[in-house]
């Protein structure tokens, strides 16, 4: 928990525009809008993300509410929120253009890559709160980027040569190991870690998890087709992800505890779904298609029992649909994107609202990792 979901649909979050003004921009191409907020289930309210006037994306959420992500102008940038969203700082960059985020701790130490002043990409990590940037090297490799962290600052990411290589780190960054490979191939990707240092992430084919901190590499196979990819885990050792089927769909999945075991969490009622987080309750957020064809947002009771559409847990303005969960903490908020297909009336509603829009292109294909 507490990271991007760092996948082909996820993490290609690309955002488009974010206005100081209160108000949001229609995509002329979709005639819709994309905003990205944390939905707050305890006090059932939306909290507008506001990054003031630049592009960017939020990635992950801690447990007490901060944000972590990254803005763009010109280049993208790191930042970090207080408490509950309120507030960005940036957090600079390793002596290059641009940084961008993947993962935040409950200290509020920030996992990303950035630029150095060479134009290398490099994994880092940060202080409390987002003070400092360190650069954690790369093991002699080409690049190195940072995905996950967990409360003792040990970091979870991958470096870059011919192939991707999944590393994990001593607390607070210290050291950098390489985690190995599953049988089906040299390439490796770190997605999420847990506070016992507990790994996951993807092979070539097949989602894997490892012992705690990182020693080991079980394959967790899949829900009977031929891939998976794990993206979250939680302290008890319940990852998440999404596996094809044998009937050729592609379903999200939870694992009982230390990865043991996979179960399909099933769709509203389309033919896709994929499990981005899960908290220590055992809740899983994610988006699924329903029977209609349009992608939902969904949650899921404790040990990911039921799969609930996350538009019936809150009030919406008419024609307003919250189409996917990024995260969620164990507070009960949840990083989401809403899609807004009537721009009039959502203006004239989060106008007189003073919220701000912050806008977001959701791309579903295409992978970083």
């Amino acid at each position: 928990m507490m990271k991007m979901t760092s996948n082909s649909r996820m993490q290609s979050l690309i955002p488009l525009l974010a206005l100081s003004t209160g108000l949001c921009f229609v995509f002329p191409a979709f005639a819709q809008l994309q905003c990205l907020y944390i939905l707050d289930l305890n006090s059932n309210r939306l909290i507008t993300l506001v990054p003031s006037g630049m592009t960017g994306n939020a990635t992950g959420i801690n447990n007490v509410g901060q944000v972590a992500g990254y803005t763009a102008k010109e280049y993208r940038h790191a930042f970090i929120t207080g408490p509950n969203g309120a507030g960005r700082t940036d957090l600079k960059t390793l002596g290059g253009g641009s940084s961008v985020t993947f993962g935040i701790n409950d200290a509020g130490q920030v996992v990303g890559y950035s630029q150095t002043a060479t134009g290398n990409l490099h994994a880092f990590i940060t202080g409390p709160n987002g003070v400092g940037m360190t650069d954690l090297g790369t093991l002699g490799e080409h690049a190195s980027y940072a995905t996950s962290i967990n409360n003792a600052g040990q970091v979870a990411g991958y470096t870059v040569k011919e192939y991707r290589h999944a590393f994990i780190t001593g607390p607070n960054g210290v050291g950098m190991t390489h985690l190995g490979s599953l049988p089906d191939g040299l390439t490796t990707v770190a997605h999420d870690i847990n506070d016992a240092g507990q790994v996951v992430g993807r092979g070539v084919r097949h989602a894997f998890i490892t012992g705690p901190n990182g020693v080991g590499m079980t394959d967790l196979g899949t829900l009977g087709g031929d891939s998976s990819v794990a993206y979250g885990i939680n302290d008890a050792g319940q990852a998440v992800g999404d596996s094809s089927t044998a009937a050729g769909y592609t379903h999200a999945f939870i694992t009982g505890p230390n990865g043991v075991g996979m179960t399909d969490l099933g769709t509203l009622g389309g033919g896709y779904s994929i499990a981005t987080d899960i908290n220590d309750a055992g809740q899983v957020v994610g988006w699924s298609t329903m029977a209609t064809g349009d992608e939902h947002a969904f949650i899921t009771g404790p040990n990911g029992v039921g799969m609930t559409d996350l538009n019936s847990l809150t009030w919406l303005p008419p024609g307003y649909v919250i189409t996917g969960a990024i995260s969620i903490n164990n507070a009960g908020q949840v990083i989401v994107i809403a899609n807004i297909p009537k721009p009039n009336a959502y203006m004239l509603i989060f106008a007189g609202l003073g919220l701000v829009g912050f806008l977001v292109w959701w791309q579903k294909s295409g992978s970083k990792a």
